[in-house]
């Protein structure tokens, strides 16, 4: 596990970008990282043109399928703004060397990403032990990884007993269906999919009773945001006026933008997003988010990645890799 991570982070805590920003004023087009069929209420304001109006300059959309290849993405300089990044390869590619900050939350959503045991196995919270000597396949390095590692340490499943195989969501499910897996985990789109044909071992609810957090961050490189701070805080001006339009009043006609954008069907979406929570900018500047608990938060993922051997070490203080700066200027 440690090597497959190794390998997707090679090169990118020490990259010397080739593409480094340009400061306020001088950039002409960004590059921002997303997720097909993740739907989020900032798609609203992608697809009305409210985010090339604010910031003034083009704005690229690339889709990826994993928080860490977001990373490195970000570390190549091929991507400024990385929407919706797990926290769990966040702190991995932060754990590396890598310098990239959080400068919001994008989404929460215990209830859209679990582990799934396949069905005939007929195993569940209560004979979760069985699970020993298993094949499952998992998503190395992202949120979904960090979910799987707590609740085999919950169940008390030894890790050096499972076949791990790293997939992506789809594939997993698609390995789950034809059973080359004994159970995956994933989120989104992947994770519906996954439920079609199996069970899964925790609810959202139980997962946070027993500390398991499950949340995604707006990075970025800490270059990019320290050169071009009104840039970023423009960027998250429209998505937190997004939210706010969502969690006040949703509607078909936004949730129609938002499932066109994240490549899903209507029915899809509206299932998908009823599962996340969307925290004010009021919130997130508080203590339980960028006010301390995030940084103490990520800590713990990080200490999670280190004993199950999946990284080689953690930093001392994952205060500086949360930057409250730009989104508080972005709400007030």
């Amino acid at each position: 596990m440690k090597k497959t991570i190794a390998s997707l982070l090679a090169g990118t805590a020490i990259l010397a970008s080739g593409q480094a920003a340009l400061a306020d004023g001088h950039i002409e087009e960004i590059t921002v990282a997303y997720f097909l069929e993740w739907p989020l209420p900032m798609y609203d304001a992608w697809a009305n043109g409210e985010f090339d109006e604010a910031l003034g300059v083009t704005i690229n959309w690339v889709s990826f399928e994993t928080g860490t290849a977001m990373s490195a993405a970000m570390a190549s300089g091929d991507v400024h703004i990385a929407v919706s990044q797990g926290l769990p390869p966040f702190v991995v590619a932060a754990s590396a060397g890598q310098d990239i900050e959080v400068v919001d939350v994008a989404v929460t959503y215990s209830d859209n990403q679990n582990c799934v045991v396949r069905s005939d196995l007929e195993i569940d919270a209560d004979n979760a032990g069985e699970l020993a000597g298993r094949r499952v396949a998992v998503p190395l390095g992202t949120a979904a990884h960090y979910d799987f590692l707590r609740q085999m340490e919950h169940f008390g499943v030894d890790l050096a007993s499972l076949e791990i195989v790293d997939m992506a969501p789809p594939e997993g499910a698609a390995a789950l269906s034809q059973g080359a897996v004994d159970f995956a985990c994933g989120y989104g789109g992947g994770y519906t999919r996954m439920l079609e044909y199996g069970n899964i071992l925790l609810t959202g609810a139980e997962k946070e009773e027993v500390g398991i957090l499950v949340f995604d961050v707006i990075s970025a490189p800490a270059e990019f945001v320290a050169e071009n701070p009104d840039l970023v805080a423009s960027f998250l001006a429209v998505t937190q006026a997004a939210n706010d339009r969502w969690n006040e009043a949703p509607n078909d006609e936004m949730l129609a933008n938002i499932a066109q954008q994240a490549g899903m069907d209507l029915e899809a979406a509206r299932a998908a997003i009823a599962t996340m929570a969307f925290p004010s900018g009021e919130t997130v500047l508080g203590p339980i988010w960028m006010d301390g608990g995030m940084a103490t938060f990520m800590a713990g993922v990080a200490g999670v990645f280190v004993e199950a051997g999946s990284i080689d070490g953690a930093l001392d203080d994952y205060t500086d890799r949360v930057n409250p700066g730009p989104l508080s200027e972005a709400i007030n």
